[in-house]
């Protein structure tokens, strides 16, 4: 295998036998650097970051370091080089390294090299390893040393290996701030190595002291040096340091503000914005009213868009956080400055009309955050301005496809929609605007425009009704071409009118959808356009362009997975059709969607790959049919009331047993059934809901819908029949109260909140159980079916992708084969484990820490047969671990007291920012056996009806038998000798005698030879008799000597 196939090796993105495959991996990369051609060499060093990418184990991390240390120990510079880059690359596969005091002693013992610039790559490789060995003495003394170098390519790499030291080691900061501080002050350093010896200065924050030292240092560099470069190196170096100490930020600000608003360069000024956002984002809550006043009068003074721009970018980020509460209170404890006549809104307002687009946009964003967090008297006209300035930059962008008008447009119009969230009686003539926008503007602005107008419908429904006909207007002329932006747009457009319908698309609106589709569209607009159909709710929409897109896909899992949309969809819409009071229909209609239901589970598991399981889809879908199930139970346990009421002697029977139920007849053990089936529900859309990572929010947010709903039901049983004294609402009062984010969401909290009112009311006034009570139930049930299921993201697209590899130490040679443990000992179990992210990590939310989970149960028992209590089976330990680097491994001692095989189950869970477990995966399972020890298997023995263990033997009769086997054992050495003294010589004696004949005839030669040969062979082993070989033995034996001479033969 080439380097080339080991390129294309390890760039497969196919799943194989791990280990395997690494070190075959490795073995050609190790082939690659044994050649003889540097071109080979420099290609195998470049390809180990991808090593490390596909297997980011330790044990293969720590080979691989150590054989590029080899390489650069040995190699050329530019080996050096390469391997310098690639370990640069790998910075966050540094702390698997095992052996680091090898790997460290190989690469130091370059920087005695006679070669300065050998010297030079050896520091920076030194400085690219800091992390790891933040306090070797060695390297400190090493970088000290090179400072002083008279070759500028050497002090540089010991400029950035100070540097990063600095930052890792508090003792090396320490040591090395007096030496830096000596040279940048020194009258023969250059001024070009003061600027590169500057921002080292940034990190000597680990104590008081030096940022104190470091502070005045820079403060009397930026007043004795005033030239350009050494005020902007020296003023950032002092942001930097500010940033990390946190004390000194106010100073710093005051420094920064200070500058921009004397100095009158523009470098100086530029460089003094750009610190300034820095520490907007860093601490906003230390800009007080007098920084955010300067700030806003520098702006509104300046006459260059540049820098307006960038103070601008300052002000918006302060804007949208607690900084500008701040700004608005009067410091003196008196009554509110009003914010129309804040210098802030003044150039806000200013902005808005701008010839600058970028700085248009700031300003917009600006003047929305102030009149959503400023809710004070005099604020209509701050909104009326706002409104009148978002609306005049999107008449001004919307015409313009060029990439900055479009985000400025995306930059307006997102701050347009978080004010009306805000301010929603705003949003009336604001729709009215972007409808009658929507006609004028280019393909990229509708699309826009359409995003933020769904946004609005979304969290003002009553809007969509009005928007909906302009919306239908536009799609029919919306598309011409099949062009990029024509697709999108009729995406964009459909999701729009989606929104707008409310789950209820008219047949005009299904035809025009539909002509433009068949005009135009290509298929994978149509699916994305009935994929947005299935999360609003329009299924029977959805269902027939599903349909039509089944013949249109080249692969099988594609047909299927279509397919299986179409069931579902057809399903949906079958429960759609569900009559209020119409009990019979609510059941045929429910039977209809299992029967769809059914096959579309059928066609997803045939969907589903190894590369793509869908185990999400499944699980959801899989607990809809057992929804839907147990829906249909509850109204048949309902009915049963009619068909088989309470007998005449149910009282009677009630009062004998004790069990008030009984009154109620048959029907009480029903809803106790159905109740525990529903709950059973709830905690398995708790599960999905934990195992749910990577969904986004409305994904989790339905989800959690379910399970209310089933949760819901559950207590309705409950409170009408089984128990209704004990049954309390206060836990579902607040359910009228919470913000919803989607017409699903809101139609379901609804429906909750009808549900409780009316059993509420019913508890209070009639006693369990009558048909009013059944038909409560039932009519709880069909206005949970008349809501559309609304199928989120998560179940067609995943945005973040996260999964977990578990590595065991000790592992079997192969997955059958157990563990062995002796019973006198623990098996120390090593978990290593790595975080594996898709293109788009922490999307949705990240990994804080790692719960790894161990669990052993006794599966099968050897050695005497005794009951064992159930907690000595199993034993379980749990552990939580952060990960760094993605990296993660810790240690579990398993004591196993039962002799036996065992099961170890290795689970991992991770916890995210907020503390949320969730249930991820992987699970990983060894067996394990716990055997006797063998000095107690020789040294004792077990007796059924004795429990004592006695010694095998008596010291006496043991020494009298070591006596004789050692006489016996020098009497066969002494034959055994004499033997061979005489067999060998006697072989090579005859062998001479008989040359003449192997010359005159070599068949009848080697006949006598073989002969003469089989004696010998029988002389020479007749000791093996003596010695009590016997059958299989000897013949082994007597095999090894024949080879052995039949060897010497060959060679003669």
């Amino acid at each position: 295998m080439s380097i080339s196939t080991a390129r294309s090796f390890l760039s497969e993105a196919c799943y194989g036998e791990q280990e395997l495959d690494a070190n075959s991996a490795l073995m050609e990369l190790d082939k690659g650097l044994r050649s003889g051609k540097l071109g080979e060499q420099c290609e195998a060093v470049v390809l180990f970051p991808k090593l490390f990418q596909k297997y980011p184990f330790p044990i293969l991390i720590n080979s691989a370091f150590l054989k590029l240390a080899d390489i650069f120990r040995l190699g050329n510079n530019f080996l050096r080089l390469c391997v310098l880059k690639v370990t640069q690359q790998s910075e966050k596969h540094l702390e698997k390294i095992l052996n680091v005091d090898e790997f460290v002693k190989r690469v130091f013992s370059v920087i005695h090299s006679n070669d300065p610039v050998a010297r030079a790559i050896t520091l920076r490789m030194l400085g690219s390893l800091a992390s790891i060995i933040p306090e070797r003495k060695n390297a400190h003394h090493s970088i000290r040393q090179s400072l002083d170098s008279h070759d500028n390519v050497e002090v540089e790499a010991a400029i950035f290996a100070a540097a990063s030291f600095s930052a890792q080691s508090k003792d090396f900061a320490a040591g090395i701030c007096n030496k830096v501080s000596e040279m940048i002050q020194g009258l023969d350093t250059p001024v070009e190595l003061k600027l590169k010896l500057i921002p080292m200065l940034q990190h000597m924050h680990h104590d008081a002291s030096s940022a104190s030292s470091s502070r005045e240092l820079l403060q009397h560099l930026v007043s004795s040096y005033p030239s350009t470069p050494m005020v902007i190196v020296t003023l950032h170096t002092f942001t930097q340091l500010a940033a990390f100490s946190l004390i000194d930020i106010p100073k710093q600000l005051q420094l920064l503000l200070q500058y921009l608003r004397d100095d009158p360069r523009k470098a100086v000024k530029r460089l003094a914005i750009n610190d300034l956002k820095l520490l907007a984002k860093k601490a906003p809550h230390l800009w007080i009213r007098e920084n955010t006043q300067t700030l806003c009068e520098c702006a509104l003074t300046s006459p260059y868009d540049s820098l307006k721009l960038g103070m601008l970018a300052v002000l918006s980020t302060l804007s949208g956080t607690i900084a500008i509460k701040q700004y608005f209170s009067n410091m003196t404890g008196g009554s509110s400055v009003p914010p129309r006549l804040t210098d802030l809104v003044k150039l806000a307002q200013e902005c808005c009309y701008h010839s600058n687009l970028a700085v248009a946009a700031h300003g917009v964003i600006v003047l929305s955050n102030i009149a959503v967090s400023c809710p004070e008297k005099d604020i209509v006209q701050l909104e009326q301005d706002t409104v009148l300035g978002v609306e005049s930059l999107l008449m001004l962008c919307s015409q313009d496809s060029s990439p900055s008008a479009q985000a400025t447009l995306k930059t307006a119009l997102t701050s347009l929609v978080k004010m009306l969230k805000s301010r929603p009686h705003l949003s009336q003539s604001v729709v009215e605007f972007l409808l009658g926008q929507l006609h004028l503007s280019c393909d990229s602005s509708r699309v826009l425009m359409c995003h933020a107008l769904a946004a609005i419908a979304t969290h003002l429904p009553v809007l969509g009704d009005g928007m909906l006909g302009d919306l239908v207007d536009l799609y029919r002329v919306a598309s011409h071409s099949s062009t990029d932006k024509q697709q999108e747009l009729l995406v964009s457009l459909a999701t729009v009118i989606f929104v707008a319908s409310q789950s209820s698309l008219s047949a005009d609106v299904k035809t025009v959808i539909k002509q433009q589709l068949e005009n135009v569209a290509n298929g994978w607009t149509v699916y994305r356009i009935a994929r947005q159909a299935s999360r609003m709710g329009c299924h029977e929409f959805s269902s027939e362009l599903y349909q039509s897109l089944r013949t249109r896909v080249a692969s099988e899992h594609f047909y299927f997975w279509l397919n299986s949309l179409k069931e579902f969809s057809q399903a949906e819409q079958c429960l759609s059709h569900v009559e209020d009071s119409d009990y019979s229909g609510a059941m045929g209609a429910i039977a209809e969607a299992l029967r769809s239901y059914q096959k579309g589970i059928a066609s997803l598991t045939a969907a589903s790959t190894p590369l793509s399981p869908l185990t999400f889809q499944c699980e959801f879908i899989k607990l809809r049919i057992d929804t839907l199930q147990a829906l249909s139970q509850l109204i048949c346990t309902c009915n049963s009331l009619k068909t088989s009421p309470p007998p005449a002697i149910a009282t009677t029977i009630a009062l004998t047993s004790g069990n008030d139920l009984q009154r109620c007849g048959r029907i009480s053990l029903q809803m106790k059934v159905c109740m525990d089936e529903f709950r059973s529900l709830a905690a398995r859309y708790a599960d999905l809901h934990q195992s749910s990572f990577d969904a986004d929010y409305a994904t989790l947010r339905n989800v959690e819908l379910q399970q209310q709903s089933c949760l819901l039901v559950s207590h309705v049983i409950e409170a009408l029949i089984l128990d209704p004294q004990a049954a309390s609402f206060q836990e579902y009062g607040t359910l009228g109260t919470v913000q919803t984010e989607s017409e699903y969401e809101r139609r379901m909290m609804s429906v909750f909140n009808h549900v409780l009112e009316e059993v509420e009311g019913l508890t209070k006034k009639h006693p369990p159980v009558s048909y009013l009570h059944t038909s409560c139930l039932c009519d709880a049930v069909i206005a949970l079916l008349k809501v559309p299921l609304s199928f989120q993201r998560y179940f067609f697209q995943k945005l973040q992708s996260t999964s977990i590899k578990l590595a065991l130490s000790p592992s079997p040679r192969t997955p059958s084969e157990p563990i062995p443990v002796q019973n006198n000992q623990q098996l120390t179990l090593k978990v290593e484990g790595v975080v594996q992210h898709g293109s788009t990590p922490g999307l949705f939310r990240k990994i804080q820490s790692v719960c790894l989970n161990v669990t052993s149960v006794l599966q099968s028992k050897t050695g005497p047969d005794y009951k064992i209590a159930l907690d000595a089976k199993t034993n379980e330990i749990e552990q939580r671990v952060e990960p760094h680097n993605d990296y993660f491994s810790t240690q579990f001692l398993l004591n196993f007291s039962i002799l036996g095989t065992h099961t170890v189950t290795v689970e991992a869970s991770v916890v995210d920012e907020s503390g949320t477990e969730w249930k991820t995966g992987p699970k990983t399972t060894v067996s394990v056996n716990n055997y006797l020890h063998p000095p107690a298997a020789l040294g004792c023995y077990s007796d059924i009806k004795r429990t004592a263990c006695i010694r095998m033997a008596q010291l006496l009769d043991g020494a009298g038998k070591l006596g004789w086997v050692l006489l016996t054992a020098a009497l066969r050495f002494v034959f055994m000798i004499l033997n061979n003294c005489v067999a060998i010589p006697s072989y090579c004696l005859y062998l001479l005698l008989l040359q003449p004949l192997r010359i005159w005839d070599s068949t009848v030669f080697w006949h006598v030879e073989g002969i003469m040969f089989k004696w010998l062979l029988n002389m020479v082993s007749s000791w093996g008799w003596i010695a009590g070989y016997t059958g299989s033995l000897f013949l082994l034996r007597l095999w090894t000597v024949t080879t052995s001479a039949a060897g010497v033969k060959l060679e003669q």
